[in-house]
């Protein structure tokens, strides 16, 4: 079966429980955006989705890309799907209509690139990067970029890569090598290799530009001296750039996305921002490609769990403990949804897809609050969960998007391991998400050592403070969740008095605060969505009762095991000290 959004179950997470419709009108650019421009907006891009994008799935994944003489073959369909994208102005959906785009709030656009990963994640990485590019170009581009670039991507007509991994270096930029040399006409020229950059070459646009992490001479060493480089396929006279694609990676998934490796051979480009800023520059374009990388997580779950919650409702094995005997009628077998092992793991894949479907789309709300909102005092807090959550969400919906879709394949038995249905691809498609755009134990460090500690749990004090406040403590769910937001801004005071006496710990508990993190935020959104009354719903009511029993039990686990890494610090000082005295 192919993939089929579903706009009624997004609809509710927007409209009840995040209210968006309200939030996002008081925005000055948003404020024609009701409900039902919005509902417009899902039902097309879920028609779209739908019936072009999931049904030439399968045939990328089995066909894949080709590589022949430093070009690229997409698989069979994909010109066609990518250019109805870009004619139905889908590239252009939240870009500024200045721009060429539409000035659609960034939430919708969350939506519609969790869709398109769920229906089709090879098709999807094409323009995965385009709007992080776009922004990256719009806040750091001189006027010269952007009257040349600016509109071109915004609409899709031409695609965009980010290029920062080299072979030696990995995700230690401070390594890179790639040189880039001014000329006299202010253009650089550029020099080195560059391998996993997604769609490096490809034939779904005529020209492809690269946004190239180098070095200008005598830079400083280190990451700060990075300098970011727009370097084009096609240069502005049409002729072709000296950017040569070396060859196609051969992977474990996303067969219809080519991974490229890519050499520059004094090739012609133009700096973005600052010499020797190129992080800062290329930051607007990472931390919406880490939003994206959530959202696919949660898209491909969500396609794992229809799969498999379709299958379950057919397929017939065994009788099942606890089932109504008259609801058997003359069946030799109960449906396998019956069965309270495959309930588990149905009912828990959608207790993480509905969580997790909230705390992204606040975060997207987020977005254009930092943006839009003529609060300065809105924009900072929503600046500070952007900051903190976008992390967390990359790191834990990509873990749960592989290994949650790895349980949907269990449901169907050794028909889940054949081809046949479809599922086995989401696993080999879902491995990816946890190591691109920073590996999750690399998004853990960035939370812990990088936002939380510098500043004693501040800032993240302050975010759980606000989702605290939203809370009725009246009701005992609030309740409980206000305790666990209470437990966590501890825990973090915990490890920052810890690492004082060894700075190794945080890197060590990195990841478990994060889970911490992460199920804490998936008690309020759960709280969230059971005080609208909807779990009235029976499949929403049993995703909300298989969160309480299987999903948040993990709190305290990985509460445990931070607490516990803490008081081995304490107890090992103390038994130096015993010794010491006893000498």
């Amino acid at each position: 079966m192919d993939y089929r959004p579903r706009p009624e179950d997004v609809r509710f997470l927007l409209n009840a429980v995040l209210d968006a419709p309200a939030r996002l009108q008081a925005l000055a650019p948003f404020a024609e955006v009701d409900d039902a421009l919005q509902s417009q907006v899902l039902e097309e891009a879920a028609r779209f989705v739908g019936e072009v994008v999931a049904p030439i799935n399968r045939e990328g994944d089995e066909v894949g890309c080709r590589f022949d003489k430093g070009e690229v073959i997409s698989p069979p369909g994909f010109r066609g799907a990518y250019q109805a994208f870009v004619d139905g102005g889908w590239p252009a959906l939240s870009a500024a209509t200045e721009d060429g785009g539409q000035g659609l709030p960034s939430v919708l656009e969350a939506v519609l690139y969790e869709w398109l990963s769920a229906a089709n994640h090879g098709l999807t990485m094409a323009p995965g990067l385009l709007h992080g590019a776009y922004a990256c170009i719009k806040h750091h581009g001189s006027d010269e970029l952007k009257s040349s670039y600016l509109q071109k991507i915004a609409t899709g007509e031409w695609l965009a890569t980010m290029c920062l991994t080299e072979s030696h270096a990995g995700s230690d930029l401070g390594q890179v090598r790639t040189r880039a040399v001014p000329q006299a006409d202010g253009s650089l020229r550029v020099s080195g290799s560059k391998i996993f950059i997604s769609g490096g070459e490809h034939d779904l646009t005529p020209n492809i530009v690269h946004l190239v992490l180098c070095r200008l001479p005598d830079a400083p060493a280190g990451p700060k001296g990075l300098s970011l480089v727009l370097v084009p396929k096609l240069l502005p006279d049409g002729a072709r750039n000296a950017v040569h694609c070396e060859r196609i990676e051969e992977k474990m998934g996303l067969h219809g996305s080519p991974t490229c490796s890519m050499r520059f051979d004094d090739a012609t480009g133009w700096l973005v921002g600052e010499p020797s800023r190129g992080l800062a520059a290329m930051f607007v374009m990472m931390n919406s490609a880490r939003l994206h990388v959530a959202l696919q997580g949660i898209g491909l779950l969500d396609a794992a769990w229809q799969k498999a919650d379709t299958y379950a409702a057919e397929r017939r094995q065994m009788r099942a403990p606890g089932a109504v005997p008259a609801s058997r009628g003359a069946e030799p077998a109960d449906l396998i949804a019956e069965h309270p092992a495959i309930r588990r793991i149905l009912d828990t894949q959608r207790a993480w897809i509905d969580g997790a479907r909230t705390l992204a789309y606040r975060s997207a709300l987020m977005l254009d609050v930092a943006a839009h909102d003529a609060d300065p005092k809105a924009r900072e807090r929503a600046q500070r969960w952007c900051s903190l959550v976008t992390p967390v969400l990359k790191a834990a919906c990509t873990h749960q998007a592989f290994h949650g879709a790895s349980e949907c394949l269990q449901v169907f038995g050794g028909h889940g391991y054949v081809r046949e249905w479809g599922v086995e691809q989401i696993v080999r498609d879902a491995r990816v998400t946890m190591i691109y755009e920073g590996t999750n134990e690399i998004q853990a460090i960035d939370l812990l050592v990088r936002k939380v500690l510098p500043d004693g749990g501040t800032a993240m004090s302050a975010v759980l403070l606000e989702l605290r406040d939203t809370l009725d403590a009246s009701r005992e769910a609030d309740a409980d969740v206000q305790r666990r937001l209470a437990q966590l801004r501890y825990l973090g005071t915990t490890i920052a008095m810890s690492a004082h006496a060894n700075p190794v710990l945080p890197y060590e508990v990195a990841d478990d605060y994060l889970r911490v993190v992460m199920l804490t935020m998936m008690a309020w959104a759960w709280a969230r969505i059971e005080a609208t009354g909807s779990t009235e719903d029976a499949g929403r009511a049993r995703a909300a009762a298989a969160f309480r029993r299987w999903v948040l039990p993990e709190f305290e686990m990985r509460l445990g095991i931070v607490k516990r890494a803490c008081e081995g610090i304490g107890l090992s000082h103390a038994a130096a000290a015993a010794e010491g005295v006893a000498r």
